[in-house]
């Protein structure tokens, strides 16, 4: 069983590793394809605070925004693999940020095509959320063995 967990883990860390590495491969100067398609959502976003809360949210270089996000999908997935509830925290807080602002399908109407190919990223984001809220359930259920070796009791009669 041990094998296949671990097993297990490897195959669904190597989602977030693998995209971890592409986007840090691509990242460049320019900050690859991933911030060209952060930017305009980005904006979006800014907006609707701002107009929400009416406070004027400052000015974040989005390049640091995909650094971080490379951060946490490739550290977090590295510790993920060795089972580190750690490792699962920042994979949470990873797709908890991202997921609503990458995958905005609520910007669109249910008759344009991006609205639903938007949808079903963001549905698999929550799939994902929803393991790595099961595996932290799971790592809590199973108590840590701390094996002590007691002294027997001397029979005394």
């Amino acid at each position: 069983m041990g094998f296949f967990s671990f097993l297990g883990r490897v195959l669904f860390a190597s989602l977030f590793i693998l995209s971890a590495w592409q986007m840090f491969n691509e990242f460049g100067e320019d900050g690859g394809p991933a911030l060209s398609e952060l930017i305009p959502k980005l904006a979006i976003v800014k907006r609707h605070i701002s107009s929400q809360l009416g406070v004027v949210v400052p000015d974040i270089d989005p390049r640091h925004l995909v650094a971080g996000m490379i951060a946490l999908k490739g550290l977090g997935g590295f510790l993920f693999v060795f089972g580190s509830p750690f490792g699962a925290y920042l994979l949470l807080t990873y797709l908890a940020l991202s997921s609503p602002i990458l995958y905005n399908f609520y910007d669109y109407d249910r008759d344009e095509s991006k609205y639903f190919i938007l949808l079903n990223e963001f549905l698999q984001s929550v799939a994902l959320f929803g393991a790595l809220l099961f595996f932290m359930g799971m790592k809590n259920l199973i108590p840590n063995r701390q094996l002590k070796k007691q002294t027997p009791k001397a029979k005394v009669g």
